[in-house]
């Protein structure tokens, strides 16, 4: 019973939507700022460009020659100071360093996932509460709020309260039609305008 627990939960987690759709809007909002690094590298691209061509290549090697030997002189160093006694315990070290940096990374991960989610999750509520108002504004355009009934005439108590049962499982069912109706109206509507456009 616990792995369909299990199973349910995960099926029913709308979390991995959630980060999907803050990826997706964080992907647009970076895109958006893409035209502006092309003009900035634009702009950079002549000065940078006639550094590389202006270079003297003898620079160039006399600094590739000195990092060469920066290299060499440090794995000399490295490779002279190792212990055989102490590698084993060196290794072990090591191991338990690289445990601690992946489960540090894990959370890290695991944060970040849930950023996303909670930005998509905010993401999905403002695409939605856009969407929802539209169609309330348009389904007000097609089919205004009917006027109020007149008033009729007080019947007495015992009457009343019957009257008031009835009402209310009555009013009920066609307030549900009339939902219904005004949003494949506004359907309708929209369909209607796209058409024309």
């Amino acid at each position: 019973m616990a792995i369909a627990d299990d199973l349910k939960k995960t099926l029913t987690d709308p979390t991995p939507l959630y980060f999907a759709a803050g990826t997706a809007d964080l992907a647009v909002q970076q895109a958006k700022k893409v035209p502006g690094l092309i003009e900035q590298l634009r702009a950079e691209a002549p000065a940078r460009f006639d550094a590389v061509v202006n270079t003297d290549p003898k620079v160039v090697q006399g600094k590739a020659k000195e990092a060469q030997e920066a290299v060499t002189a440090k794995v000399a160093e490295v490779f002279g100071a190792i212990d055989p006694k102490k590698l084993g315990e060196t290794a072990q070290d090591l191991a338990l360093r690289g445990v601690g940096v992946a489960a540090e990374y894990a959370v890290r991960a695991k944060e970040t996932y849930d950023k996303v989610a909670e930005h998509g999750e905010q993401a999905v509520r403002a695409w939605r509460g856009e969407i929802s108002d539209d169609i309330v504004d348009l389904a007000d355009v097609v089919e205004p709020d009917p006027k109020p009934e007149p008033a009729q005439e007080s019947p007495t108590e015992g009457e009343a309260k019957a009257s008031a049962a009835e009402d209310a499982s009555a009013e009920e069912k066609p307030a549900a039609r009339k939902t219904t109706a005004r949003k494949s109206t506004a359907k309708k509507a929209a369909a209607t305008a796209g058409g024309e456009a």
